[in-house]
C-alpha cells in the first residue's frame, strides 16, 4: 500500500491486469482501516462516470467497526491511464479480474473472515453478476447495492428492441459512439460548484459524463438481461433505492429529492431476481447515489445499511470481548424468465 490522493488515512494498491487491445491495464484498490483491528470490511465498487471519493461512506463503515476497501475500477478515477477510452468495456466479466485480486487482498493478505459488498449503479449490476458467478467461492458474505442498474431507462420501444439493434451494433463496431448523453442535471444536483455540495474531481466525474460507446451498451444489456433472466445469490442482499425518479433534462428543484439517472421502480421490480434473500429499502428524498443525498436522507440510509448489517452479518466484537489481533502490518505514512419483457431478450 501507498499514500493515496485521499490523504491520511487512505492507502492505495495498484492491482496490475495485464493488457487489453490499448495497452496496460490497472485497477486500484482504496483502504481505510477502522481504528481498532476488525475482521470485517466493506468492499465498495462505484457506478458509470464515477470514482471514489465518498469519504464519509468510509468514515461512517470505520466507526461502526468495519476496515473499508474502495475499488476503482479499470479505466475508472485513479486506474484511467492515458492511452485508455474512460470507464469503456464490452463485457461486465472483464471487471471480475479485479474484484477476485481485490478479495483475494481483503480475506487472504489482510486476514478478514467476513466481507460486504456494496455496489452503485452499474458497479451494483457487476457486483450482483460476480457473486452470482463466484457464489461457490466463498468470496463475499452479505451484499448492499445502492441504486442499481438493472434496466435502460428509457421507454419499452428504447429497452428493448432498439437496445438490441445498438447492442447488434456493439459487436461490430464498439467503439461507435451514441448520439446521446447522460445530461448534466444529476451532476448539477452533486458538484458544489454547481447546486450541490460535494467536490470531486471533474476530469474523472464530468458533469456530461464520458460518451456512450456501443460496446458498452451491448456489455450494460448483455449483463442486465442475465440478471433478470434470475441470478442465485446466496448470501443476503440489501437493495436500496429512491422512491421516485426524476425524468427531465432540465433542470428543477426536484431533481436533488430523486433519482436523477434511473428508474427506481427497474430496480424494485427486477430485486427478486438476484437470489432467495432480499430485503428492499427506499427512501424518500434519495438521490441516484443515495449515499450522497441530503443530510437527512444520508442519515436514514446509514442507519438502515448499519441495522441490516448487524441482523444479518453480525454486530462484530462488543466493548467486553478480547481484543482480536491484528494480522496487518502497520501502516507506511438461473431462474427463467416469466416476464412479457424477455420474450424479445434473444435479440
Amino acid at each position: 500500500m501507498e499514500p493515496d490522493l485521499l490523504g491520511p488515512p487512505y492507502e492505495r494498491h495498484t492491482i496490475d491486469l495485464g493488457s487489453d487491445d490499448e495497452g496496460p491495464v490497472v485497477a486500484t484498490l482504496v483502504r481505510r482501516r477502522a481504528e481498532r483491528p476488525s475482521r470485517r470490511a466493506v468492499l465498495y465498487v462505484h457506478g458509470f462516470v464515477d470514482y471514489f471519493f465518498q469519504t464519509h461512506v468510509a468514515d461512517f463503515f470505520a466507526a461502526q467497526g468495519w476496515d473499508f476497501y474502495a475499488l476503482d475500477l479499470r479505466k475508472y478515477g485513479r486506474s484511467l491511464l492515458p492511452h485508455q477510452t474512460p470507464n469503456f468495456c464490452c463485457d461486465l466479466g472483464d471487471y471480475f479480474p479485479e474484484l477476485d485480486a481485490a478479495a483475494e487482498i481483503i480475506r487472504t493478505e489482510d486476514g478478514h473472515d467476513t466481507v460486504l459488498a456494496m455496489g452503485h449503479s452499474t458497479g451494483g449490476l457487476i457486483v450482483s453478476l460476480w457473486a452470482h458467478d463466484r457464489r461457490d467461492a466463498g468470496l463475499v458474505d452479505g451484499i448492499v447495492l445502492n441504486s442499481p442498474f438493472f434496466d435502460l431507462n428509457a421507454p419499452w420501444l428504447v429497452r428493448r428492441p432498439l437496445a438490441a439493434a445498438v447492442a447488434r451494433l456493439g459487436r461490430r463496431a464498439p467503439q461507435r459512439i451514441l448520439p446521446f448523453s447522460l445530461g448534466t442535471v444529476y451532476g448539477e444536483s452533486l458538484h458544489a460548484d454547481h447546486r450541490g455540495e460535494w467536490t470531486y474531481d471533474l476530469a474523472w466525474k464530468p458533469l456530461a459524463g464520458f460518451p456512450v460507446r456501443a460496446g458498452w451498451v451491448d456489455a450494460i444489456r448483455t449483463g442486465q438481461r442475465r440478471l433478470r433472466a434470475g441470478l442465485d445469490i446466496q448470501v443476503p442482499v440489501l437493495l436500496a433505492c429512491s422512491t421516485r425518479s426524476f425524468r427531465s433534462t432540465k433542470w428543477h428543484e426536484s431533481a436533488t429529492l430523486a433519482d436523477a439517472v434511473l428508474d427506481v421502480e427497474h430496480m424494485v421490480r427486477w430485486a427478486p431476481r438476484l437470489g432467495p434473500h432480499i430485503t428492499l429499502a427506499r427512501f424518500d428524498g434519495g438521490l441516484h447515489d443515495l449515499t450522497l443525498s441530503g443530510p437527512a436522507v444520508r442519515e436514514k440510509v446509514f442507519a438502515e445499511v448499519g441495522r441490516w448489517a448487524d441482523a444479518f452479518l453480525g454486530a462484530g466484537p462488543t466493548p467486553t470481548d478480547p481484543p482480536v489481533p491484528d494480522p496487518r502490518p502497520a501502516p507506511s505514512g438461473n431462474r427463467k424468465a416469466d416476464d412479457p419483457e424477455q420474450a424479445d431478450a434473444t435479440a
